[in-house]
């Protein structure tokens, strides 16, 4: 906990070309997040008074992805005038005249700070009673960032930017990660200061500690132990790099927490997923949005699992499954596909090379193999045979079958909708049934079974078929 009297700026203005996408770069997802998302979702747990987001470059685009999740936030639009300066200018400018708290700056592009990290550099700025604090981390290549010069007293002194810096300059290895704390007095005072006097011709951040510097304030740094958590998103190279890290997180969470990961280079689990202790999780599975899943289950391998809930102790094997409910102790797959709206039972199975749209599948109810199971529902205790087809659509509508509780199919079933099977009903094999069955019926499709003698020898003389039935009608 942070306490009060905190507002948090978060710079997500910039264009990021080296991103090469029309998506904007802090649009980006890892996690199960864009990367700015994870920005603020920290802002948020860190309960700050108020969460400005700077935006500019396709500024809709952005409000649109983020309003409806963050609704704690208010988008401030930058203007012509560059530079992260300018954009924590108007931020300022549209906070609260009476706000006499401090302010925490943070880059959109960097998901890894997370809460604690910055709550420790919160409090680390308030207990040096410093006007600004820095956070700076030491890195082996300091390549693109600015570096933080120090006075001969080991304090700061000044950040000077890459293409600003002497090769002296360029030569220090501890850099400036992007994040801030300052007194709100202290940014009303001296931004309205900054100019565009340097190669880029932008408003930098940057040039507010050296005013500081030369006017006696003090100005703190923090250099972090994990420099991971400064790592910033320019291209897709790092975008996958920090997606990698943060997935680590994520899994090393779960592990301490009581699930057992088998494989933690192939599993990938967003941050908004739920893991309940004795879950096991088996190579190349992909836990993503909200699923939720609960003790003892076992899924994977091969799995991906978007916006699901998995029941205790269920297992669900090398299937793909998107806003489905699997029911405790029941089984998925291999090789299963579940869509939306599929429900599945307590102990209930769906099995190998089966597909569930929109289905509602009852307790202990089994559909084994080679089936799809659309817009239906299904009982209790009921058993679709191999190759059960709900056929559901007529080209213009979708509609819907039931199948009470006990029903039994025939392999090879075909169900049109709308049609309801009654319980207790059964089916012949090969039936299409178009018309609903009474409960404790067989319904059969029956035709008489024709057999043309000589046909193949007379149709298909030379080949290997003639041949055989050939050779078994003359031992005949």
């Amino acid at each position: 906990m942070t306490g009060n009297n905190l507002a948090i700026i978060v710079l997500a203005a910039g264009q990021g070309t080296r991103m090469k996408s029309r998506l904007p770069k802090v649009l980006h997802p890892i996690g199960g997040r864009p990367l700015v998302g994870h920005v603020l979702t920290t802002a948020v747990r860190l309960e700050a008074d108020h969460i400005e987001v700077v935006v500019r470059h396709e500024r809709d685009q952005v409000v649109a992805a983020l309003r409806e999740d963050y609704p704690q936030a208010v988008f401030i639009d930058q203007d012509d005038v560059p530079g992260t300066g300018r954009a924590v200018q108007v931020a300022v400018d549209a906070l609260p005249a009476d706000f006499d708290g401090d302010v925490l700056v943070l880059s959109g592009d960097c998901p890894l700070a997370d809460a604690d990290t910055l709550r420790s550099f919160l409090e680390a700025h308030r207990a040096a009673d410093a006007a600004a604090t820095l956070m700076t981390a030491v890195v082996d290549d300091p390549n693109g960032y600015g570096r933080v010069i120090r006075d001969a007293d080991g304090g700061v002194d000044r950040i000077v930017e890459q293409k600003d810096a002497s090769a002296e300059e360029a030569s220090v290895r501890e850099i400036n990660a992007g994040m801030y704390a300052f007194r709100i007095g202290v940014l009303r005072q001296y931004l309205p200061a900054v100019g565009v006097d340097n190669a880029q011709g932008e408003m930098y951040l940057t040039d507010v500690p050296g005013m500081l510097r030369r006017d006696g304030s003090r100005v703190a740094a923090s250099v972090v132990s994990d420099v991971t958590v400064t790592y910033g998103v320019n291209d897709r190279a790092q975008l996958a790099e920090v997606g990698r890290l943060l997935n680590a997180r994520i899994v090393r969470r779960w592990q301490l927490d009581g699930v057992t990961v088998i494989d933690p280079s192939t599993t990938w689990i967003d941050d908004d997923a739920t893991l309940a202790p004795d879950v096991t999780i088996l190579p190349n599975t992909h836990i993503l949005r909200a699923t939720v899943i609960a003790e003892g289950a076992i899924v994977g391998p091969d799995t991906t699992l978007v916006d699901c809930e998995v029941g205790a102790d269920a297992i669900v094997r090398r299937t793909d499954a998107t806003l489905a409910v699997i029911g405790a102790e029941a089984t998925v797959g291999p090789f299963s596909f579940l869509r939306p709206g599929t429900v599945l039972g307590a102990r209930g199975k769906i099995g190998a090379y089966v597909e569930t749209k929109n289905a509602e599948i009852g307790e202990g109810s089994k559909v084994p193999h080679l089936s799809y199971v659309g817009d239906a529902t299904i009982g209790r205790g009921v058993n679709l045979g191999a190759s059960t087809i709900t056929a559901n659509y007529d080209d213009v509508n979708k509609h819907r079958t039931v199948v009470e509780d006990e029903v039994h199919t025939g392999s090879h079933t075909t169900l049109v909708a709308p049609v309801r099977l009654g319980a207790g009903a059964k089916t012949g094999a090969g039936a299409v049934v178009r018309k609903d069955v009474p409960a404790g019926a067989l319904a059969m499709s029956v035709a008489p079974q024709r057999n043309i003698e000589g046909w193949v020898e007379k149709n298909r003389a030379g080949t290997g078929a003639a041949d055989a039935a050939a050779r078994e009608r003359s031992a005949e």
